[in-house]
């Protein structure tokens, strides 16, 4: 039996190993997903906090429960530090992360250096998987060389594919099982060893032709959102200036039935997709000699937000006889999106910021981040402020970043001096309500 024949019968009878590499919020549902169909799964990550947590039956992701490790635990889970035992695995499958730097240019050194740690472990029949969001081209550039340099025939001997993750943390309506896969391979082979991995678990799998196209699907249903979103910003912005609402202007649009999909406008973007593909493609798309301008131009929009929404808190202020410096601000909600604890690229941290070098004095409540956590980029020495009539007008201003739905509106909109809405929650205008 050759090589892709018996990787073939051990992903499909579940006999195999599955090597999940980057426990985060990608990693720990796809763990958790095989462990629930009978896989045995081994998770390795580079942090150790995560890998002690995880072994103690721990979750550190608030949607995902500390029943559901535990359980995954008492049926074969378990986590390491050690990348040796990478050789262990039939199947590795890649969710590390994929930053920008500070010049706005793709950061894969997570990825280099993920699979520069499992290569001396490679061995013949294992299929790996790269899930990590990345410019067209990644697979081929990068894991491809380093596999073979641990000589190995890619295609015939080890299987290499690029599947995008696509979950959407706190999304009630989908998870890992029911959001469709798309699978690009190598060569043929490669995807008929990725597709028999991916096709035990997720209830419909899409394959594509090459590792190339996987890559920028993903970049297209990220960028797509991005432009639309930086639409939506900008006519904001006009329609703040004609004295019109835009999130009823939206919503009206939105009874369309045909030609049009509602997206609706914010104090910016955040989350590990949307702010960072665009850029992914507009860095590659320079190497063949173009120019994204449609694509650069929606990012400009979207990371001007957050000095909008605090233009227009400095000008609640003014018209109350108010500077920004040395007032108090409570920034509502810093998780990127509503009803998740998810930190990464939150336009919140930007605004806070901002607010700090203009003098002001920021504090926020976040009943989903209790603490200020650390961040490569940001750091606040700060723990979230309870919500209660006194401490609201106890600040100059309360600005709303991220519309939870724990929060009590009716109770803010009461007692807060000053309110600065980016999120459209209050409909009806009244002197101290901002829209942002």
């Amino acid at each position: 039996m050759n090589a892709c024949s018996s990787a073939l019968v051990r992903l499909k009878s579940r006999e195999a190993l599955i090597g999940i590499v980057g426990l985060g919020y990608v990693g720990l549902p796809l763990m958790l997903r095989y462990n629930m169909i009978g896989y045995r799964v081994l998770g390795i990550d580079v942090d150790a906090s995560k890998v002690d947590a995880l072994n103690a039956g721990l979750s550190y992701i608030e949607h995902i429960p500390g029943s559901a490790i535990t359980q995954a635990r008492a049926s074969g889970f378990e986590a390491t530090l050690d990348f040796s035992r990478a050789a262990q695995c039939d199947a590795l499958i890649l969710c590390v992360p994929t930053p920008l730097n500070k010049y706005r240019e793709p950061d894969i050194s997570f990825v280099v250096s993920t699979i520069d740690s499992i290569r001396p472990y490679l061995r013949e029949g294992q299929v790996v998987s790269l899930e990590s969001t990345t410019y067209p081209g990644t697979t081929e550039e990068e894991l491809l060389p380093r596999i073979q340099d641990a000589g190995l025939t890619v295609g015939e001997q080890i299987f290499l594919v690029y599947s995008p993750e696509r979950e959407d943390p706190g999304n009630p309506d989908f998870r890992t099982q029911t959001i469709p896969k798309v699978i690009g391979g190598h060569t043929s082979q490669c995807l008929a060893v990725g597709v028999a991995l991916y096709e035990q678990a997720i209830d419909q799998v899409v394959p594509v032709s090459s590792t190339r196209a996987a890559e920028m699907t993903k970049l297209l249903e990220n960028i797509h959102r991005a432009v639309n979103i930086g639409l939506v910003n900008e006519m904001k912005i006009v329609a703040d200036r004609m004295g019109i609402d835009i999130f009823e202007v939206v919503d009206a649009a939105a009874t369309k039935p045909f030609g049009f999909t509602a997206y609706y406008p914010g104090p910016g973007l955040g989350g590990h997709c949307i702010p960072i593909d665009p850029f992914y493609l507009t860095w590659k798309a320079r190497e063949y000699g173009l120019h994204t301008r449609f694509i650069e131009l929606s990012g400009e929009v979207n990371r001007a937000m957050p000095e909008y929404v605090v233009g227009k808190l400095m000008d609640g202020l003014n018209e109350r006889g108010k500077a920004l410096k040395g007032c108090r601000v409570l920034v509502l909600g810093i998780a990127y999106k509503k009803n998740v604890d998810d930190m990464r690229e939150s336009p919140s941290v930007e605004i806070m910021e901002l607010i700090e070098a203009k003098g002001g004095m920021v504090a926020y409540s976040d009943p989903h981040v209790l603490v200020f956590p650390k961040m490569r980029e940001h750091c606040f020495d700060l723990h979230s402020e309870p919500l209660t009539a006194a401490n609201l007008a106890s600040f100059d201003a309360v600005l709303l970043a991220t519309d939870h739905a724990c929060f009590d509106y009716e109770l803010i909109r009461q007692h807060s001096r000053l309110l600065v809405d980016s999120r459209g929650k209050y409909r009806q205008p009244e002197a101290h309500i901002v829209k942002a």
